[in-house]
């Protein structure tokens, strides 16, 4: 089953990363591809183990680079990223290269802007900040994820936590896509089942969220349909019992494809809600987006049902369910249902595991109803159909 698109627009763009270099082994190029950049001094930003990127370091300084390591504890805030901006203009760095979950790419991304554009941070953060665009292309930037979820290896923006206005926000520019985004499935190796469950709903809500976004265009479409086929197929698999070589392969792909969906079509009431409830909570954004899925999905087709009937999203749901199930007379309704029934399977919890009150819901649906991804949601939801989103995810 394939939706008729003759309602979506026909006009759209897409933008990537300059080169993407995919599968088992190709790590082993990073050095030479990232001494091809013509940078003497890099920046390598680690997640909170720096240990696993210590090979590349001494592979890059045995090619003659001078490497500066930062690493990034958890997700990335403002006051990190103005530390790792230091470091970086005082080591003089002219390239950026991170390696490590959505966390430490999208520190990098930020910081390879920030060190070629000046300023602070808040001088160019959306929601919470300026907006001032950044006019300078970034720091050449190399991405190599070792988990498979946010795809931020091909998106053009950063996500950045702020401790004061209990909020994360994006820097966002064009000049953010990476040069090089080199995702090789074999760092999923040993990855914890945990990680593997909530970085792969990420990246199947990131494969969902365009496919029914107000954005929809029939290049994101195509990339969207073949990650939501693989995630179907290996996700689950993978969590429980462990992910060889072909289930490494489709969440690579999972990720990397919902990254360009996202980049390209945008998101939905799932991220419009995970950004409010990142600063809100200290949650992981993966698990976040998990515990969210079931019912924004849910949510959203009954809005669609209710008020819009003709809108072109809809039958996608219907589709959406034959891919997750396989079941060629799936009906929409399937498609919640196999979506609460891997987040149960996968053993997610609910955001009341991470502290979401129901006094803090009306706070969680005003700042949710103001971020920048729920300008894609199908249609625009009523205070109420969040606030039964918000309870329903708790």
């Amino acid at each position: 089953m394939v939706t008729d698109v003759s309602a979506f627009p026909a006009s759209f763009e897409f933008a990537t990363a300059t080169r993407v270099v995919f599968g088992p082994g190709r790590l082993a190029e990073a050095p030479e591809i990232i001494r091809g950049l013509g940078g003497t001094r890099v920046l390598l930003v680690t997640g909170a183990n720096p240990a696993r990127a210590r090979p590349l370091q001494e592979s890059l300084e045995r090619l003659g680079l001078h490497v500066t390591v930062f690493s990034v504890d958890g997700e990335p805030t403002v006051e990190r990223a103005r530390e790792g901006t230091a470091v970086a203009l005082e080591a003089g760095c002219d390239a950026v290269v991170a390696m490590g979950g959505g966390s430490a790419l999208d520190a990098g991304k930020a910081l390879a802007a920030l060190a070629a554009n000046g300023g602070d941070p808040l001088d160019y953060l959306e929601v919470i900040g300026r907006g001032q665009p950044l006019t300078r292309p970034s720091l050449p930037f190399v991405a190599i994820p070792t988990t498979a979820g946010t795809g931020s290896e091909v998106t053009r923006n950063a996500v950045l936590g702020s401790k004061d206005a209990k909020v994360k926000a994006s820097l966002r520019s064009p000049h953010m896509l990476p040069r090089v985004a080199l995702v090789d499935p074999e760092l999923l190796t040993g990855a914890p089942a945990a990680v593997l469950a909530s970085s792969g709903m990420d990246a199947l809500s990131q494969l969902i969220e365009p496919f029914l976004s107000a954005r929809a265009n029939p290049l994101t479409d195509a990339l969207a349909r073949e990650g939501l086929r693989r995630s179907a197929r290996s996700l689950r698999r993978a969590v429980l019992e462990g992910p060889d070589a072909s289930a490494r392969e489709d969440l690579a792909l999972a990720s990397l494809f919902g990254g360009l969906c996202l980049a390209n079509s945008g998101l939905g009431a799932v991220h419009g809600f995970a950004a409010p409830v990142g600063g809100m909570l200290d949650a992981p954004h993966g698990a976040v987006c998990a515990a969210l899925l079931p019912a924004v999905l849910d949510v959203n087709l009954r809005a669609l049902r209710a008020r819009a009937p003709e809108h072109p999203s809809l039958p996608r749901v219907q589709e959406l369910a034959v891919v997750l199930t396989g079941r060629a007379d799936a009906r929409a309704e399937d498609a919640v249902t196999w979506v609460g029934a891997l987040r149960k399977a996968l053993g997610v919890p609910g955001l009341g595991r991470y502290g979401l009150t129901e006094a803090q819901v009306p706070e969680l649906v005003a700042k949710a109803k103001g971020a920048s991804s729920m300008k894609a949601n199908p249609l625009v939801l009523t205070d109420a159909e969040l606030t039964e989103i918000a309870c329903r995810s708790r």
